[in-house]
């Protein structure tokens, strides 16, 4: 038996800080993103719908995104030995099974926050956390597929919170427009899933993850996840366009010219240059994202 996993219940509960970085706060961005995209596509008046506001902030973001992260580092823990050996449980500052249990914990109080907020919500709170055990866990361990892993990735990032979002917003299904450019946006976050594997290209490789860069080789995968992130958009700028929204729909195609320049740059060494497209070219995507739900704000019900 490792170290990693020798101690169990008789180790001191873990530090705050030390809890708070298990569960990855950078990463609650996207999500909470996708969500609020969810709720201006709604066309809703915020008015006495706050509380589901906050509510679905919370459980989008350090609820089921921080679970996630800590269910992620806990199956991953071997991995991230290698890959990233200061990380909170394989630097032994989580020790014992407490980022299992965190991610148990994490999981509960998802699942309740989701029910308080309505059905539609709940089934999708539910999905979401399914994903997330099935991510890293075994047997499905979906991580270790370049296809399937930046799918449910993308899935629960970008899909899920956005449709969170929308019901939470009308207390019912989402519009059918919604549900088209809600679907658009997640297909091409696969692309953008596929970079982030680009930091973790040689550990993967060591452990037997079959990641899309491990397969392929970075070059291909590359020019693949651009290819991926590009076509979606180009579909939800014409469908912006054929249903009245010209200047959202010019918004939105200005900024995938702004991506494909970037990308450029991004293909001439990938390994270098995806944390800079991360920031860039990916801000953008989001940003085309925000200005679609807007479109979507004035298109719902039609």
């Amino acid at each position: 038996m490792d170290r990693l996993s020798a101690s169990r219940v008789a180790m001191p509960p873990p530090a705050a800080r030390d809890v708070l970085e298990l569960l990855k706060p950078v990463t609650w961005f996207p999500p909470i993103w996708a969500f609020l995209c969810g709720v201006v596509s709604s066309g809703v008046p915020l008015g006495d719908r706050w509380p589901f506001l906050v509510g679905g902030v919370l459980l989008t973001g350090p609820l089921v995104c921080g679970t996630s992260q800590a269910a992620n580092d806990w199956f991953d823990r071997h991995v991230d030995a290698i890959n990233e050996p200061l990380r909170p449980i394989p630097s032994g500052r989580i020790a014992g099974s407490w980022g299992l249990w965190i991610a148990i914990a994490g999981s509960l109080i998802s699942a309740a926050v989701g029910a308080a907020m309505g059905p539609l919500v709940f089934a999708a709170t539910g999905v979401a956390l399914a994903c997330a055990w099935a991510y890293s866990a075994p047997p499905f361990r979906f991580k270790a597929s370049g296809i399937w892993g930046p799918a449910v990735v993308a899935l629960t990032y970008e899909g899920l919170t956005w449709f969170t979002g929308a019901a939470a917003m009308t207390g019912g299904w989402p519009d059918a427009a919604v549900l088209v450019i809600l679907g658009l946006y997640t297909a091409g976050a696969h692309g953008i899933m596929t970079l982030n594997d680009f930091k973790a290209v040689e550990g993967d490789r060591m452990m037997g993850l079959r990641s899309l860069p491990v397969v392929l080789g970075v070059n291909r995968a590359a020019r693949l996840a651009c290819i991926v992130m590009a076509v979606p958009q180009v579909a939800v700028i014409g469908l912006l366009a054929l249903w009245g929204h010209g200047l959202i729909a010019l918004l939105v195609g200005s900024l995938l010219a702004g991506q494909l320049a970037l990308m450029v740059r991004l293909l001439r060494d990938p390994l270098k240059n995806t944390p800079w497209y991360n920031a860039t070219g990916t801000t953008l995507y989001v940003l085309g994202m925000l200005a679609s739900a807007f479109g979507l704000g004035g298109v719902a019900g039609l």
